[in-house]
Formats: C-alpha cells, structure tokens, sequence
C-alpha cells in the first residue's frame, strides 16, 4: 500500500473535531505505548522480544502512522510527500557527514 491511499483510507475512519489537537495527542500516547512495550521487554523479559510482543508493538506502530496521517490531513499535506522530504533530508545529511548531532538545519 501506498501512502496517498492509506491517508487517503484511514481519513475515512477520523471523528474528531479539534483538528490538530486530537491527533497530536493521540500521537505522542501511542509512541508512548510503543516505549512502553519496549521498556517492558528490557524490564520483564531481558530484552528477549517474543513473536506475540512483537506483534503488538507492531499493532502500535500502525496507530502511530494512523495519527501522523491525520494530522498530514490537517496540515493539508501529503504523507508521500512528507515521507519523501524526510528521506531527501536523511540522505543530505548522511553526504554532508551530519546524521548524528543536533539541530534541524545540519
């Protein structure tokens, strides 16, 4: 599946109002249940991943890309085009020798 067709798709399934507001949040509580999954296997399972954790952080992460494509929708934008913009970023720094340090303009 192609980005523009799963934002295109899930845009479908958004009932929410506050534009902007509700999938931020819902955003950052996602990403914070993929950290916790995480945590949780160093924790409880001395960072042995099983096939049904897996799974489940996977099961996040598709609520993840779900909220980022709400708000790509919000912000009138394209997720191809976000996601290739980030990538032309990456490789720019990665010639430029600046993947790792700080800042949005390396």
């Amino acid at each position: 599946m192609e980005f523009k067709n799963y934002q295109e798709q899930a845009q479908k399934t958004a009932i929410y109002k506050d534009k902007l507001v509700y999938p931020a949040l819902g955003l950052a509580g996602e990403a914070g249940e993929v950290s916790n999954k995480i945590k949780k296997i160093l924790r409880d399972s001395n960072g042995s991943l099983s096939d049904q954790t897996r799974e489940s952080i996977l099961q996040e992460l598709g609520d993840v890309l779900w909220y980022i494509s709400a708000l790509c929708t919000d912000l009138g934008a394209d997720l191809d085009k976000v996601a290739s913009d980030n990538l032309q970023k990456l490789f720019t720094r990665k010639k430029n020798n600046s993947i790792s340090g700080e800042g949005d303009s390396r």
